[in-house]
């Protein structure tokens, strides 16, 4: 099936070129099945790497635009949104985050889960891809969650979720007229949380594909700023980095979420997991 629809991609990258290309040549071949035309729009956000220049060598096509190092992937996401949206109007907006590998059968499968979640609910809906960690590993990585944060699994039907995680996430026209660009108050992680919930709370709904659309390895282990092999003052600047937690911008997403009373117990358990991991985590294995 052909989908004649004006289509912006949305990447942001830094120092992983190899991962970009690949991420890139499947999204191409990803479009050869389908007939899809998509304007590409990347931030190489300070690369030392040259994954700008490989990216422009290896697709001319492909609009790279410079960044400072600085933006990491939210900023960095508003930013190929905003150059998109001055240089044309699109019909939709597709976030891709460049270490994902892409199935032929992705974009049909995004788009065909927007088609058929649209004649249910009767308007533009949000779409995000399932993703598994590999072919040695099958289970989820990323995609669309429930309320608790827990995974919605494809299942061979669409299906609704609440979160969802930005690495393929489709947003139709309408749905950017009514919730605008991801937010300027998160640097690098939540800015897709906070897009979705934002979405739930003005009833626009979020779908997942039906089938896993790609690869994307999943992050494991315990986070660093929590991690009790890791000193006590590397954890507390992990706390406030944006490689780590980034307690401000955490406690005002709890807030804004779920409230003053979820915020500021939220922020007491996170202090006591930067401080006492090693009993946090003998805490949490004692409940099971």
């Amino acid at each position: 099936m052909e989908y004649r629809f004006k289509t912006a991609v949305l990447l942001t990258c830094h120092n992983r070129r190899e991962k970009t290309l690949g991420c890139l040549t499947s999204l191409y071949h990803a479009c050869a099945h389908g007939n899809f035309e998509v304007d590409v729009y990347l931030v190489d956000d300070g690369s030392t790497d040259g994954t700008g220049d490989s990216v422009k060598r290896q697709f001319p096509k492909v609009n790279v635009i410079q960044g400072d190092g600085n933006l990491f992937w939210n900023q960095g996401m508003r930013l190929a949104w905003n150059t998109a949206c001055a240089n044309q109007s699109y019909d939709f907006y597709l976030w891709l985050n460049d270490d994902v590998i892409l199935t032929e059968f992705s974009l049909n499968d995004l788009f065909g889960t927007e088609r058929e979640a649209f004649g249910l609910m009767g308007e533009p809906v949000i779409v995000v891809g399932a993703f598994h960690s590999g072919p040695e590993e099958h289970g989820f990585s990323y995609g669309g969650r429930d309320e608790t944060g827990h995974p919605v699994k494809p299942n061979g039907q669409i299906q609704k979720c609440k979160m969802i995680n930005g690495n393929a996430v489709l947003i139709p026209q309408p749905v950017f007229e009514r919730l605008g660009n991801l937010s300027a108050d998160y640097t690098h992680a939540l800015g897709d949380f906070d897009y979705s919930l934002r979405a739930h709370k003005v009833g626009i709904a979020c779908y997942t594909t039906p089938r896993y659309i790609g690869i994307c390895p999943r992050n494991s282990g315990t986070p660093a700023w929590c991690d009790p092999q890791i000193a006590l003052a590397k954890r507390i600047r992990l706390l406030h980095s944006p490689r780590g937690l980034n307690i401000s911008e955490y406690y005002r997403f709890v807030l804004y979420h779920k409230g003053w009373l979820k915020a500021f117990f939220s922020k007491i358990k996170v202090y006591f997991r930067v401080l006492f991991p090693k009993l946090y985590i003998k805490l949490k294995h004692e409940e099971r």
